[in-house]
């Protein structure tokens, strides 16, 4: 995570800086444990904000997980999927997730060393040495197959179709998962995966953690002013820059960090919206979130404040940019805990 910005006056509080949406990829063709830090749920000031951050941090760096103890999948299993099937799965010794939130999913059940293949944004250690199947977020038949995997977990979002139909027709069972935007997907996700696997007792477990850790994340939030933020997502080298609004993932991230998305204050109803300087102008955020990767392919901050209309806003002018990376922000999974922890202090440090 970066931070980035000077410490504000006495006037407006603002923020001190520390997935992707079907729009995203669309243009984007070319181109998310235990207690997260120290302090209690009950201690929720500042200082106990940032020892959470702190914590929180630490555990990024080192980009690892925390499973539970592997747990024995209790199969067959028949479950609904998101493509309107019904999915029987009867073996499941070589998962294949098509999505880096899925596999942080998969691995703190316990079952990562089940896992046979990673999707381009499974970028946590554990999953480092696993073949990837996906270029460019575009999923590879012949890579998959040629893991011989015994179930595979996917997406709404996940394609191209034809290679989906591919699998699913050389007998390999393909459960299919709404894609997580909110918060309440993180539960709902982690359910159904642990369901698919015959984990069902481990996804109760995962769940009552993530629900605790978030909770305690929640209430480290300081009373008072709630900045505004709006989260760019921009990939300079494909031209790609847009401002999250409703549906965006971050919105419900800001949201929980106690915290406006300015995108959504402006009315933007669409997750991603092309930018233009006078809707950001408009916006007027406090704080400006990014991707670690996004935030390099226009340059860094002095590349960032060149763009039109990042200068005008209170965050340009304070230079107050927080990243975090691009595989954690918006996975909605086990780790997510720990992207609210950091929030809750980039954004309320005076």
């Amino acid at each position: 995570m970066r931070m980035s910005g000077n410490r504000p006056g006495n006037g407006r509080r603002r923020g001190w800086p520390a997935p992707v949406a079907a729009l995203v990829l669309a243009l984007l063709a070319s181109a998310c444990g235990s207690g997260a830090g120290a302090g209690t749920a009950a201690d929720a000031t500042p200082a106990s904000a940032s020892a959470r951050a702190a914590a929180a941090e630490k555990r990024l760096a080192k980009n690892t997980l925390e499973p539970l103890a592997a747990p024995t999948p209790e199969l067959p299993v028949t479950v609904d999927s998101s493509d309107g099937r019904r999915v029987t799965v009867r073996d499941a010794s070589r998962i294949l997730p098509l999505n880096g939130g899925v596999a942080e999913t998969v691995f703190t059940l316990g079952l990562g060393d089940r896992v046979v293949g990673r999707d381009i944004t499974a970028t946590f250690a554990e999953a480092a040495e696993l073949p990837q199947v996906t270029k460019a977020h575009d999923v590879s038949a012949e890579s998959v197959l040629s893991l011989h995997p015994t179930v595979v977990l996917a997406d709404t979002d996940t394609g191209p179709s034809e290679a989906i139909d591919q699998i699913r027709d050389a007998g390999v069972p393909v459960v299919v998962l709404d894609p997580a935007t909110t918060l309440a997907d993180v539960s709902t996700r982690t359910t159904r995966v642990a369901e698919a696997l015959g984990v069902p007792a481990a996804g109760k477990a995962l769940d009552s953690r993530i629900a605790g850790e978030l909770s305690a994340a929640k209430k480290a939030v300081p009373d008072g002013s709630r900045p505004k933020v709006a989260f760019l997502y921009m990939r300079g080298s494909a031209a790609v820059y847009l401002m999250g609004g409703k549906g965006s993932g971050a919105d419900s991230l800001i949201e929980a960090a106690g915290a406006v998305d300015a995108g959504v204050e402006e009315g933007l109803d669409k997750p991603f919206t092309p930018l233009t300087s006078e809707a950001l102008i408009a916006a007027a955020p406090d704080v400006i979130l990014m991707m670690d990767k996004g935030l390099e392919s226009v340059g860094g901050i002095d590349g960032l404040l060149d763009i039109p209309g990042i200068r005008e806003t209170p965050a340009g002018a304070d230079r107050r940019v927080v990243t975090l990376e691009d595989g954690v922000l918006l996975s909605f999974g086990p780790r997510t805990p720990l992207v609210i922890d950091i929030l809750v202090d980039a954004i309320h440090r005076v």
